[in-house]
């Protein structure tokens, strides 16, 4: 006896697809590394800085002589350690 199932009969039910899309608390914000140039976007977030404007305390920014040095061990060993999201900057 063979079987065919459609894609219709293997979908969740929109109700088990609603609870399944919200998962994530409401006071949760993602913790964000930022890898930034020394002279081009350091000098930006130091510049935002001076000027008194305000960032979200979860990015955490690393000052890099030079972006283009960046390794790529060091990203995946943020997400590794429990970053939601990396940025680099240059």
């Amino acid at each position: 006896m063979t079987q065919n199932a459609t894609a219709a009969d293997t979908a969740p039910a929109p109700e088990v697809e609603a609870e399944n899309i919200k998962k994530t608390p409401d006071d949760w914000e993602a913790r964000i590394l930022a890898f930034a140039c020394h002279y081009c976007a350091f000098a930006a977030a130091d510049l935002a800085g001076v000027m008194r404007l305000s960032y979200s305390p979860n990015v955490k920014i690393i000052r890099l002589s030079c972006t283009g040095k960046l390794d790529h061990s060091y990203v995946l060993r943020a997400f590794e350690r429990g970053i939601d999201g990396v940025f680099v900057a240059g």
